[in-house]
């Protein structure tokens, strides 16, 4: 659905990172239209509390109040803004539905300007035969080789802007993360979708994740890279 913000359906239940549902966000302006808030959203799965990851009006605007689980350090503050939130932290799993969520390390910044708390950015693995790791937002680390071996992984390959800072992968480093994350399949995401009003798009915005899929090649062959556009889906059937 564009940026962080990925549709997951996992036997039987509906799972969604990150939402960012709006057509702007602080400097941030939607490039194409904006997805409407999907219906019958079963968890919603937040990895960090920047603004363009914990959106609070997009997490406001889903139909039936679906679950929502953030990391560690942030389901008080949550609480105290009407929204209702489950913590995890790196290491913690729960079930909802029969399927298996285990929440994992990331690098990234974790604290909310201007005011709001810090919390452990998180990653997630979700179900298993197929299991599906979200990245969130995070640089390549070595103990993602403990996460090995997932069949899908979204794998975060540029950001809003011409440059990433610290705790982001491009396209380069995320083959680097797909080397030790040994998936059958890698979904580039968080890219073509916001970029800044003062910033013209170009390659940047465009190429990072034809740039990831070469990079694949070289680096893990044997893994089918699958490049969706904003509002494209895919199927991944299971194993054994």
């Amino acid at each position: 659905m564009g940026h962080s913000t990925v549709l997951i359906e996992q036997d039987g239940v509906r799972f969604l990172t990150d939402p960012l549902l709006r057509p702007r966000v602080a400097h941030l302006r939607r490039h194409g239209s904006t997805p409407r808030p999907p219906r019958d959203v079963d968890v919603v799965l937040i990895s960090h509390l920047h603004h363009d990851h914990l959106h609070l009006t997009s997490l406001r605007a889903l139909p039936n109040r679906p679950r929502v689980i953030v990391p560690n350090g942030a389901g008080e503050w949550l609480g105290r803004l009407a929204v209702r939130a489950d913590e995890l932290g790196a290491g913690d799993s729960m079930e909802v539905g029969g399927v298996a969520i285990r929440a994992v390390a990331a690098e990234h910044g974790s604290d909310r300007r201007p005011g709001g708390p810090a919390a452990e950015p998180l990653g997630y693995v979700i179900g298993t035969r197929p299991s599906v790791y979200f990245a969130g937002d995070t640089d390549v680390f070595d103990s993602m080789a403990e996460l090995a071996p997932v069949d899908v992984a979204l794998l975060p390959v540029a950001g809003w802007g011409p440059r990433l800072g610290p705790g982001h992968m491009n396209a380069e480093r995320a083959a680097r993360a797909v080397e030790l994350l040994r998936p059958r399949v890698a979904i580039p995401i968080h890219w073509g979708t916001f970029h800044p009003t003062y910033a013209r798009r170009g390659p940047w915005f465009t190429d990072p994740p034809r740039e990831f899929a070469a990079h694949v090649e070289v680096l893990a062959p044997s893994v089918e890279v699958r490049v969706l556009e904003p509002g494209e889906s895919t199927c991944v059937t299971r194993t054994g």
